[in-house]
């Protein structure tokens, strides 16, 4: 397909305590997609420090409020659609490789804040696991669908 690399990448599933998942509708998005959290892994920075980071810059959730639950036992990975290869990440990436943490959020929802510095989502809600799948853009539900297998024996 193509020889450019994946982008390393944290993504995290928050869940509160009625077992709902944060998902977010993303600003510069024109479709009906929701996801959870994700974001670039910084050089030298290791995968869940990263995670708790993209927490707080994309929905405000403060460390404090979180409760790691599971790590997912391998990296997933996605392509983008061939139209946006060379358009996303300034051309550098062919999709994601990411690391996906479970948390638990322990705060309540006046301690998310999507009105952050640099927001990234312009809605918010905590949504049934099950539906995760098809709220996401086509091209990471392969990838949803995966991160809810590796965290099944958390949910429910």
């Amino acid at each position: 397909m193509t020889d450019l690399p994946y982008r390393p990448c944290a993504g995290v599933m928050l869940i509160n305590r009625a077992g709902k998942v944060f998902v977010g509708q993303r600003i510069d998005a024109t479709l009906e997609a929701w996801q959870m959290p994700q974001g670039g892994i910084d050089p030298g920075e290791d995968a869940l420090t990263a995670a708790i980071r993209e927490l707080g810059e994309e929905a405000g959730v403060a460390p404090e409020h979180l409760e790691l639950i599971a790590e997912a036992p391998e990296e997933l990975t996605y392509d983008l659609p061939p139209e946006m290869i060379g358009k996303v990440w300034k051309g550098k990436y062919r999709g994601q490789r990411q690391r996906w943490f479970l948390f638990r959020f322990l705060g309540e929802d006046a301690d998310v804040n999507i009105a952050t510095s640099h927001p990234e989502f312009r809605a918010w809600r905590w949504s049934d696991p099950a539906d995760l799948p098809r709220m996401i853009v086509p091209f990471k539900r392969t990838l949803y669908e995966q991160v809810l297998a590796g965290f099944s024996a958390h949910l429910g």
